[in-house]
């Protein structure tokens, strides 16, 4: 208002200059009003802040460390899913969303919703031997993927795969690993598993495709680099939920071996025992589900789905040292991120209501959202919008990135105009969509728990700010989180759901 009154006066003294008559009433009055337009300038200015989302003081940048530090911290085990560790986690996660405020919105009046995973493993009972000798399972041979099999047959030593039309039916094929063909692109996230895994599928495939009754491969140079790394996985079996077809495992084996193992398999008459049997369990792991009613009559009844996962890797091969993969950033970040936003809600509710689904076992294969987005505690329909978040703790500053804000995965331009306008408003993050384009190796848009809901047909949005070094790693730990990166991506997220709740109309799905 200061400098409004100050350059009225310098314009009534250069209008007296220039030969203006105004009397002193005349100046007064055009001063008053001056007074009365800076003041009316003044109250449009408040009314638009009280646009703002009223919760933004809730989201505190000293709440988010204490819940990530703990969640985080090695006590969780890396809180890998089906296993006491997630149970812990989950438990953890929802006395939380109790204490702030939330209500419970699972089964039966319980912040859960439980659901079994379903884990084949190679048994610890299996043998291989080769030439006599008896190799270290896990040490030695990593079987690719839990089969049944027993057989004893001599191997062939094959040096490349230049017919594929000839047969090798029943016979136990030995190969070099070969490079895969595409590489991964280069600098693409966990280059060396996804080298090796390409390079066993396409190379094994094509073998078996011929007949053979057995695939062994072993491992070049770049795969013995962190064979322990990726052959972990293998040890951990195949997961999957009831409704989903399971893989067949009455088929050839497949079996990856250390490259101290080939002397043994070039050998003339090589001969290979084999004796592979397989486990099934039963697992249960859980989402933690709860909310915060509107305040709206009717709108109250539709419903904003705040979503992340609660589960990472769990403890595995040592890295360095580390054990414990930590998933501080994957994505212990957008967990607490939801607790923050829950507090926000339960203080200063929105017309519709908000629904927070902490989901379980995303890192076995986004099973948690499946399930739910199969079986809600609320009615499908009434789920408008989701808006996901998976790792948002780290990387420059002031850049972030939107998944599902182009076509062809974009699914609803309403939402995605109601998050630009959020950050432009708030957070002002300079917004990165090239991960979301149909031709990025990451695929990232199919790799987080918004994909099942937008699999449905409700609008879904994923908030994140990208991949780094520490992904997957020991490494991703609370430490390198940057607190007011976090804080400003809860900010987003929080603001992009209120603007979802206080307008008239629900977000639209594109057509088609």
């Amino acid at each position: 208002m200061s400098n409004k009154i100050n350059n009225s006066k310098i314009h009534l003294m250069h209008r007296k200059s220039n030969n203006f008559n105004l009397n002193s009433s005349s100046a007064l009055l055009l001063l008053v009003l001056l007074i009365l337009g800076s003041n009316i300038t003044v109250k449009a200015q408040n009314e638009q802040n009280s646009l703002d989302p009223p919760g933004l003081s809730a989201i505190k940048e000293s709440d988010l460390k204490t819940d990530l530090f703990e969640m985080a911290s090695d006590a969780m085990r890396g809180r890998r899913a089906g296993t006491l560790d997630e149970l812990r986690a989950a438990a953890w996660v929802a006395q939380r969303a109790q204490e702030a405020g939330l209500k419970p919105a699972g089964d039966d009046g319980t912040y859960f919703q439980f659901f079994n995973l379903k884990r084949t493993t190679t048994s610890e009972t299996s043998t291989i031997q080769i030439n006599g000798k008896t190799l270290k399972m896990w040490e030695d041979a990593w079987i690719t993927s839990p089969v049944e099999s027993s057989l004893q047959s001599s191997i062939v030593w094959q040096e490349s795969i230049t017919d594929t039309t000839k047969s090798l039916q029943d016979q136990v094929i030995a190969m070099n690993l070969q490079p895969p063909s595409p590489l991964p692109a280069e600098g693409m996230s966990l280059w060396v598993y996804r080298y090796a895994l390409t390079a066993i599928r396409q190379q094994a495939g094509q073998l078996i495709k011929q007949g053979a009754a057995a695939v062994i491969l072993v491992a070049d140079s770049t795969a013995q680099s962190e064979i322990g790394f990726f052959g972990h996985g293998f040890e951990e079996g195949r997961y999957s939920i009831a409704g989903m077809q399971e893989q067949s495992i009455k088929t050839s084996p497949v079996i990856l071996v250390s490259s101290k193992w080939k002397p043994e398999l070039e050998k003339n008459n090589a001969e290979i025992e084999l004796d592979l049997k397989v486990n099934k369990f039963d697992y249960p792991s859980e989402n933690v589900v709860a909310k915060a009613e509107g305040t709206d009559a009717k709108l109250k009844e539709q419903y904003i789905l705040f979503s992340g996962h609660h589960d990472h890797d769990g403890v595995g091969v040592p890295v360095d040292g580390d054990s414990i993969w930590n998933g501080a950033d994957d994505n212990a970040t957008v967990s607490v991120a939801l607790l923050a936003i829950g507090r926000a809600w339960a203080s200063k509710p929105g017309k519709r209501s908000a629904l927070f689904v902490w989901h379980g076992a995303e890192e076995r294969g986004l099973f948690g959202s499946r399930h739910f987005s199969e079986h809600p505690t609320v009615k499908k329909e009434s789920i408008v919008a989701v808006l996901n978040g998976d790792m948002i703790g780290r990387n420059e500053p002031g850049s972030a990135a939107l998944l599902g804000s182009i076509p062809p995965h974009r699914n609803s331009k309403q939402l995605v105009e109601m998050a630009m306008s959020a950050n432009e408003e708030i957070t002002k993050f300079k917004v990165d969509t090239s991960w979301d384009e149909e031709a990025h190796p990451e695929h990232w848009y199919f790799r987080s728990d918004h994909l099942p809901y937008a699999r449905v047909n409700i609008p879904s949005l994923m908030f994140t700010t990208l991949l780094h070094p520490d992904y997957h790693t020991p490494r991703d730990e609370a430490e390198s989180i940057d607190i007011n990166k976090l804080t400003k991506m809860t900010k987003w997220m929080y603001a992009t759901g209120w603007n979802v709740s206080e307008n008239a109309k629900a977000p639209a799905l594109d057509t088609p």
